[in-house]
């Protein structure tokens, strides 16, 4: 598992429009959300996503993006984005290997967690916490924001 201080392992995917998607496209130039949920249209997840929807203007005002990461296919999520207006990208892991690489992986239910990395490429944030998924984009912006 990757840990706060670590180099953002980069990886590619198929994003929620169908087009190839790679991390290094991004990093130098944004401070980056990955988020690992469970499943697209799910409550929880929902709450999730619509937390950092909500919170899409603060973010930008503070060069940061958003990629939601699942194992979902590329319909569901285009779907999903759609069905709540989700400003950011949605990449789609059916294979689990970016899960993999973040260490994000778990046994039974996918785990949710969130990486923020910073505009050099280094993970700064790791937040865990499947039970209260609005808590999420609150971590990040406390830590984007220095409290």
């Amino acid at each position: 598992m990757v840990k706060v201080g670590d180099k953002a392992p980069v990886f590619e995917g198929i994003d929620d429009s169908g087009n190839k998607f790679s991390l290094k496209d991004f990093l130098g130039k944004y401070n980056i959300v990955v988020y690992f949920y469970p499943k697209d249209d799910t409550p929880g997840c929902t709450k999730e996503a619509c937390s950092f929807r909500d919170n899409w203007d603060l973010l930008k005002n503070l060069d940061t993006i958003v990629i939601g990461v699942s194992s979902d296919d590329i319909d569901s999520h285009k779907n999903f984005k759609k069905k709540y207006s989700l400003p950011f990208i949605l990449i789609s892991d059916k294979d689990k290997k970016i899960r993999k690489l973040y260490g994000a992986d778990s046994f039974l239910i996918p785990s949710r967690i969130t990486y923020l990395i910073n505009k050099e490429g280094i993970i700064t944030l790791i937040y865990k916490n499947q039970l209260n998924p609005q808590s999420h984009v609150i971590e990040v912006l406390n830590k984007l924001k220095g409290t």
